[in-house]
């Protein structure tokens, strides 16, 4: 009885071993996030996003280096065009980086034709694999927006998983467009508000984003998120940007997060790609991904 316990805890874990998984990302909008986003191409609002290249980027890929956190890092092309030096850092630094598609001007695809979308994705993941010399194969539609022809694309660009979607608190597979659609052949790496940095820190007038939160408020919320995570066997999924995260208070408060997670012996730290590719694996060893 103890030798089937054992082994059916061991096929439910993460790994075989791990209790439960945890995965950070890292959009680096840069300043894409305002012109592509939200229209603003002047000065200030333009420098915010600098602020991500110069200050947030190294001060995140130091602390990861500190603690060996793998990520995956989202990148709209525009980055790679406009800040080359700061994508070399994370090609270079980056323990096990999952370099993921995020648009190409980080622009909304709600509305996009597919004929746009499509050459938009396929120019986009032409700049991102020549530079970091992988072929992106995860996507997150900028701001959290799957528009409705983006699951036909991913699954024409052979993408291994998405994380745009709010439909669990741990990876699952979608059905896109709408709930009784078909299942689609991606994996998806589910995002919330609640944990992103964005919604407690990112101050902006229009559309209105009060972003005045203490560190200490987000501390407590994210750690009993991955207290539940942790409790239930499941996968904690932060997202986090470089112009939001890397000021000193919220970096003091994530290496906080951080050494707290660490404290557990039993936490797979992985990227989102290997998220989704272990998810999955585990899934098809099940029979339930046909």
């Amino acid at each position: 009885m103890k030798g089937r316990v054992a082994k059916e805890k061991a096929e439910g874990a993460w790994k075989g071993k791990y209790r439960c998984a945890v995965t950070f990302s890292v959009d680096v909008d840069c300043e894409s996030l305002w012109c592509g986003t939200f229209k603003l191409t002047t000065p200030s609002p333009l420098s915010r996003g600098e602020f991500g290249a110069r200050a947030g980027v190294p001060r995140l890929l130091e602390l990861f280096e500190k603690y060996e956190v793998p990520a995956s890092w989202f990148i709209p092309a525009q980055t790679v065009e406009e800040r080359p030096e700061t994508c070399e850092a994370i090609k270079r630094r980056a323990l096990r980086p999952d370099i993921a598609y995020h648009g190409y001007y980080h622009e909304s695809v709600l509305n996009l034709p597919l004929d746009e979308e499509r050459d938009l994705m396929k120019r986009g993941m032409k700049v991102l694999g020549e530079f970091f010399e992988q072929v992106p194969r995860g996507n997150r539609s900028p701001p959290f927006a799957l528009g409705p022809n983006t699951a036909d694309l991913l699954e024409e660009f052979g993408y291994t998983y998405d994380s745009s979607l709010f439909g669990h608190d741990e990876p699952y597979r979608p059905r896109v467009p709408y709930a009784k659609g078909r299942l689609r052949n991606f994996v998806e790496v589910p995002v919330c508000w609640e944990l992103d940095d964005a919604p407690y820190f990112m101050f902006n007038f229009f559309p209105y984003m009060s972003g005045f939160c203490a560190p200490s408020h987000v501390s407590e919320i994210w750690k009993a998120e991955f207290d539940g995570s942790y409790a239930n066997g499941a996968c904690f999924i932060l997202v986090l940007h470089p112009q939001v995260i890397g000021r000193y208070s919220r970096m003091q408060m994530l290496e906080d997060l951080i050494r707290y997670i660490k404290k557990r012996p039993d936490v797979w730290w992985a990227n989102h790609l290997e998220v989704a590719e272990e998810w999955k694996r585990r899934q098809v060893g099940k029979g339930l991904w046909k």
